[in-house]
């Protein structure tokens, strides 16, 4: 068994053919949850980026024992600060200030990771750490859920009619009924008046907690009786 496994970590037409095609499977197994999600980078792009670097890590391999020269993992170095720039392109500020991508780009990085341990022949690990890596993004979705919804604080996007009342008064509101604000940012896309000059709607997203024991849904329940609201949700 350990003859065979020396066999297949050195280069040749029988463990290149094994990194492809591990590199594909592992990629698929790790892009597969993204893409039934329909997220900006699904089983494709997962697979490319564990094939690219597992490639990446053979050329290293080859040249260090083609050439006898050259740093054996001086690639893959590059592979791990270089895909930042395409995990960056997954990651989206929407309008209201939500961030959406964060699970994806990261899904990317460590894709890449375990390309490189099949391109340099460290199988154990990149199973090992494909399936790890796995178990995190599908398996720890509800626990992950489960923890936001017990948290004490939520972030909320408001939409306010400034012609019915001020946000002074919101927070006034919000102080009557045991809730503390914070983090407030106001969205650059509202304006407080129209153009035919009478006030408009503003736009915030805001951190609220409860000083009470309250569910998400209670806090949101008690926030959307609050004159001048006209659109209330979670990110």
């Amino acid at each position: 068994m350990e003859a065979i496994m020396e066999y297949l970590r050195d280069l040749n037409i029988a463990s290149i053919s094994l990194r492809i095609i591990l590199s594909i499977l592992l990629g698929g197994i790790l892009g597969l949850e993204r893409g039934i999600k329909n997220r900006p980078a699904g089983l494709r792009t997962y697979i490319l980026v564990c094939l690219g670097s597992a490639l990446v890590m053979m050329t290293n391999q080859y040249v260090c024992i083609t050439y006898q020269t050259g740093d054996p993992v001086r690639l893959g170095a590059q592979v791990i600060s270089g895909i930042g720039f395409l995990g960056a392109g997954t990651i989206v500020l929407t309008g209201r200030n939500k961030i959406t991508g964060i699970t994806t780009a990261a899904g990317l990085w460590t894709a890449a990771c375990s390309g490189l341990a099949i391109g340099i022949g460290f199988y154990e690990g990149a199973v090992l750490g494909s399936l790890g890596i796995a178990f995190t993004v599908s398996g720890l979705l509800r626990f992950d859920i489960w923890i936001r919804k017990k948290s004490r604080y939520l972030d909320l996007y408001i939409e306010y009619n400034a012609e019915q009342g001020s946000f002074s008064g919101f927070l006034q509101y919000a102080r009557e009924h045991e809730l503390e604000v914070s983090n407030i940012r106001v969205n650059k896309g509202f304006s407080v008046y129209e153009r035919n000059g009478k006030p408009g709607t503003l736009s915030y997203t805001v951190t609220v907690s409860s000083q009470i024991h309250r569910t998400h849904s209670e806090i949101l329940e008690v926030l959307a009786h609050e004159k001048g609201i006209q659109f209330i949700e979670e990110l």
